[in-house]
């Protein structure tokens, strides 16, 4: 299944709007009472040439020094280049502000797998007159360097660990340390799912990374290891939970399609044992295993 990284975006930044201007933008941030924040509907707006449909993510509207404004921020998901989107942020502009006629604050969000220079201006000028320089606030996530960041305890840096500049090897480490902060700041557990959601969309260990980080996890302090253990094996519990339940469910469709009381066991046990596995290679002991998939201890030895 395609995974709807606008979707995602715009629920993390609408989740945490203040957190993500004061992150990015603190001079932003200082000016805005947060106490008057409103999410307006999406916007589609239509290029009648290219024949093309355009949304913008989203709209806030929040009042700037004791007057009403509107601040667009527009999440760039696209991974490939687009010279032309500085032109399309002035479109979204000059149509929003014809719409609300208030002041505007446009920003980009540049979400790349690759570096690259992104343009935050769109000019239209003569050799003999300027006629229009349109600037935008933007984030480049991938030029951050997340070891940057680990030491804000803030839900936004967190989750966009996932989205800044990191290499191969670091992505334990990487992991780690976007858990130490999740410890830290004793978020509930709406937020904490968010977050954790949205970082492992982009994050994904292997089975043998996995382990790794529990080893490094092991070695950390008494409190925080213990903190860190518990988060980790709390969302891989519901994870597999998950998976169980929909395991089962495709085992009882199996059986029923083969009209088969047989068949419907086989493929519940089929998907337990599979679930056991994931568990085994991930450092579960034999009776947390045997607990929530209820295999018999002897059989999950076999399948060591």
């Amino acid at each position: 299944m395609a995974v709807d990284h606008d979707r995602l975006f715009k629920e993390l930044i609408t989740t945490f709007f203040e957190e993500f201007l004061l992150l990015f933008f603190p001079h932003v941030h200082e000016h805005i009472d947060f106490q008057h924040v409103s999410f307006l509907s999406e916007e589609l707006f239509t290029d009648v040439t290219a024949g093309e449909k355009y949304r913008v993510d989203l709209l806030v509207e929040t009042k700037l020094k004791g007057e009403d404004s509107l601040i667009i921020v527009h999440i760039e998901n696209q991974s490939y280049v687009q010279p032309s989107f500085p032109e399309r942020m002035f479109i979204y502009f000059s149509r929003l502000f014809e719409k609300y006629r208030k002041r505007m604050l446009p920003i980009a969000v540049f979400s790349y797998d690759s570096l690259r220079h992104e343009p935050s201006s769109f000019t239209l000028q003569f050799p003999f007159f300027d006629v229009l320089h349109f600037q935008f606030l933007t984030v480049e996530l991938r030029k951050q360097n997340w070891r940057d960041y680990i030491r804000h305890d803030n839900p936004i840096a967190a989750a966009l660990l996932s989205k800044m500049g990191y290499t191969e090897s670091e992505r334990i480490e990487l992991k780690k340390q976007f858990l130490r902060m999740i410890v830290r700041m004793e978020l509930d557990e709406a937020k904490q799912r968010l977050l954790i959601g949205f970082f492992e969309t982009y994050v994904k260990l292997s089975d043998e990374e996995e382990q790794q980080l529990r080893n490094e996890v092991n070695e950390m302090e008494t409190k925080e290891k213990e903190q860190v253990l518990e988060l980790i094996i709390s969302y891989e519990k519901k994870a597999l939970e998950k998976g169980l339940k929909e395991g089962v469910e495709r085992g009882r469709q199996q059986g029923l399609q083969q009209g088969l009381q047989q068949g419907l066991q086989q493929g519940l046990q089929q998907e337990k044992r599979q679930i056991a596995k994931k568990m085994l290679a991930k450092g579960y002991d034999i009776q947390a295993i045997h607990e929530l998939t209820e295999l018999p201890v002897e059989e999950i030895e076999k399948l060591k």
